[in-house]
């Protein structure tokens, strides 16, 4: 490694000896791509994206031929069954991430088509838990009192439901009010209304029950893109798992409230242009007027501009910071997507704090009036202070990041790009980024291309690790197949 590393910096130093004004960028480029090993875990990276795209029966005889991956990586075939959805979006590893059996999956169609599935490891099996009635399944999390939580991105229908018992429920139909039925054990699933209503994409469930998700929504003649959202239950999760009665889950009942930056002159420094930094969490007050309109859960888009909250564009997946967690730390990162094409906005991915475990599920509001308006705001003794700040400021290589998986062990942040491929004629990848470390910045200390698709539709999608960081899962959505595919990534070294 030390003969690698002197190599790079030899190459990158002679490159520019007689340069004017070396490049001392790409220095770091060549530095980061010689110590891949350490920081990566992976034998190099890949140079530039594939441009290939793959013929179908290529794809159906060897579907691992869909991605190129990096020195010591290696793909096997999870499941390309004839029946995996065909946009298998985001999953979780069942009953766990240490042992797992399954994989629970959201199927990211209309709600004619099979909406979750289960997906088990030893052998690609594939069955249908909802096999109508959700519109655009997306986000799959596991909870720590052993249940799946999961998902709709549909506009301001969108609705989160929570499953017990997943490998016992089958073939379950829910309607447009929320209830279920048909198919084996459909009570074993559930609307959680008290999250409200929202384009759900990403959605990161806490062991207490805390819960954080974005509005998976872009911004239009002038109004504002997604608002970040967090629910504190009623009654925090401390029992004991798993629960036996989804009575018992902390979903049940809780508040809401929404992220507005601009912490500066008590809470009032917010507004068009301030996007990150310290903040207050707003309360979705059910009722509440503003103007001639009120405030209501059942649509948390419409109540983003009346509370004056942040908006970014497109807010994608996001994660929990498991290192940060460890320590009783809340930290999760997840991505703003942008929109690559024509705006050449090439999206972001943040994180956001929010103080301890027992800070942020706590409640002790204030009141503060803004315009006539008196606004609840979580801002009172022992509660916690969010901050939003970036991690990775995205450029053309590596536009519109969506989704995102914190990797065991090493601390780096998997994201998967999801550009506009067939516009720039490359593919669309996946990057592995070294967390921030104790430089004075707080952006991702370094980014290298690991994995790239060699299918000009396709994108990777709902990518999760097990516990030990060294098995990797993801979707290869909407490819050449016409039905769906995920892979599990192998090799991965341990990383300093």
């Amino acid at each position: 490694m030390k003969k690698l590393v002197a190599v790079a910096v030899g190459v990158a130093l002679s490159t520019t000896a007689f340069a004017s004004h070396p490049d001392f960028g790409r220095q770091v480029e060549l530095l980061a791509k010689a110590e891949s090993v350490a920081l990566f875990g992976t034998f190099g990276t890949l140079n530039a994206s594939s441009t290939a795209s793959i013929s179908a029966d290529a794809a159906n005889a060897n579907p691992t031929a869909l991605v190129k991956l990096a020195g010591g990586l290696t793909a096997r075939v999870v499941s390309a069954a004839s029946n995996l959805g065909p946009n298998v979006d985001m999953m979780a590893l069942w009953p766990n991430d240490k042992a797992p059996t399954h994989i629970i999956a959201c199927n990211e169609q209309g709600s004619a088509q099979v909406g979750l599935q289960r997906i088990r490891l030893s052998d690609g099996h594939v069955e249908d838990i909802v096999k109508s009635g959700l519109t655009s399944c997306d986000p799959v999390e596991i909870t720590a009192w052993g249940t799946i939580v999961f998902g709709e991105e549909a506009g301001t229908a969108g609705r989160v439901f929570e499953l017990i018992d997943p490998l016992n429920t089958t073939d379950v139909v829910v309607a447009s009010n929320g209830s279920t039925s048909g198919g084996t054990n459909p009570g074993n699933i559930v609307w959680r209304s008290a999250l409200g209503r929202l384009s759900f994409e990403g959605v990161s469930v806490y062991p207490n029950g805390v819960s954080y998700y974005g509005d998976e929504n872009r911004p239009g003649n002038g109004n504002g893109g997604g608002a970040y959202f967090k629910f504190i239950p009623s009654v925090p999760f401390t029992g004991i798992a798993p629960i036996t009665n989804l009575s018992q889950s902390p979903l049940v009942d809780g508040r809401v409230f929404g992220l507005r930056v601009g912490a500066r002159s008590g809470n009032t420094d917010f507004g068009q242009g301030n996007q990150k930094g310290r903040g207050v969490w707003v309360e979705v007050v059910e009722g509440l007027v503003v103007g001639s309109s009120t405030v209501t859960r059942s649509n948390l888009r419409a109540a983003s501009p009346l509370l004056k909250l942040t908006t970014y564009y497109r807010p994608e997946d996001n994660d929990i910071d498991k290192g940060a967690l460890a320590d009783g730390i809340v930290r999760f990162c997840g991505t703003n997507t942008g929109e690559d094409g024509e705006t050449l906005n090439d999206g972001e991915t943040f994180c956001i704090s929010d103080g301890t475990l027992d800070e942020a599920a706590a409640i002790a509001t204030t009141s503060q009036t803004v315009s006539g308006v008196a606004y609840t705001i979580n801002n009172g003794a022992g509660t916690s202070v969010p901050e939003y700040q970036p991690l990775v400021t995205h450029f053309e290589d590596f536009a519109m990041p969506d989704n995102v998986a914190y990797q065991p062990n090493s601390g780096n942040w998997i994201i998967h790009e999801d550009g506009e491929g067939p516009v720039f004629g490359r593919n669309n990848d996946i990057w592995s980024c070294v967390d921030d470390g104790a430089d004075k910045d707080t952006l991702a200390d370094a980014c290298a291309k690991i994995i790239t698709v060699n299918d000009l539709n396709a994108e990777t999608t709902g990518g999760v690790f097990d516990a030990t960081g060294k098995r990797f899962f993801f979707s290869v959505q909407h490819n050449v197949t016409g039905h769906g595919v995920i892979l599990e990534v192998t090799g991965w070294r341990n990383v300093r």
